[in-house]
């Protein structure tokens, strides 16, 4: 596979199972119960504080790809829909998978991917002692990794940075909020055991990333 595209889904702890320690340092800065409560909610960003509970990753020239995801209950046989094959396991189950498929790949493209789900994977695995089977970090302006966030404010020379939805919506690209699901309500949807509805709305962040790889490949990136 010389190229992947791959993105995360992570869910925070219940702040209540954090040790005192934990729970004090997290919120040393939060006076108001505004702000506390902010605290709680971004718990799934951090990966001391969450895990990972689906890894997508898809092959942009082919539309073959992998969807490793976690449930709660008894795993699901593997199974395949829409090019994609969907397998269950738990944590590190899903990101040993991850790895595996990782050895073949050439060059891998993300959204905010250095930013979030790079280093996301790199500490989750190494929570669970897995060796990475090659660098997520590589020198920023190489083609190894294209993150398509990076690309999209020219390293920074764009005063703002915007998400993957505002960036299909300006493409005319089907965004995967459109169906009711945001970032934001994977906490809940794992919670309330709808572990394959996340594993889709995954897959519909690579595909909407995928799309959006074509406009910058064609119509930004300067020929090479």
């Amino acid at each position: 596979m010389p190229r992947i595209l791959f993105d995360i889904e992570t869910v925070g702890k219940d702040f209540g199972t954090l040790d005192k320690a934990s729970q004090e340092y997290l919120l040393r800065y939060a006076e108001t119960e505004d702000e506390k409560a902010e605290v709680k909610d971004r718990l799934s960003f951090y990966p001391l504080t969450a895990e990972i509970v689906t890894i997508g990753m898809l092959d942009p020239d082919t539309m073959k790809g992998h969807v490793f995801f976690q449930t709660t209950g008894d795993p699901l046989l593997p199974f395949e829909e829409d090019n994609i094959l969907y397998e269950t396991g738990t944590e590190k189950e899903i990101i040993g998978k991850f790895w595996n498929v990782m050895k073949s790949c050439d060059k891998f493209i993300t959204f905010n991917g250095r930013s979030f789900d790079c280093p996301f994977i790199l500490v989750r695995s190494a929570v669970h002692k897995l060796k990475p089977s090659r660098d997520l970090m590589p020198n920023r302006y190489n083609d190894t990794h294209i993150d398509l966030l990076d690309q999209l404010s020219f390293f920074g020379a764009s005063r703002r940075k915007f998400s993957l939805d505002m960036w299909c919506r300006t493409f005319g690209i089907k965004s995967p909020k459109e169906d009711g699901i945001t970032g934001y309500e994977v906490r809940d949807l794992f919670r309330n055991g709808r572990f394959l509805d996340i594993a889709r709305y995954c897959v519909g962040d690579l595909i909407a990333t995928r799309e959006l790889l074509f406009y910058w490949e064609n119509f930004i990136r300067l020929a090479r």
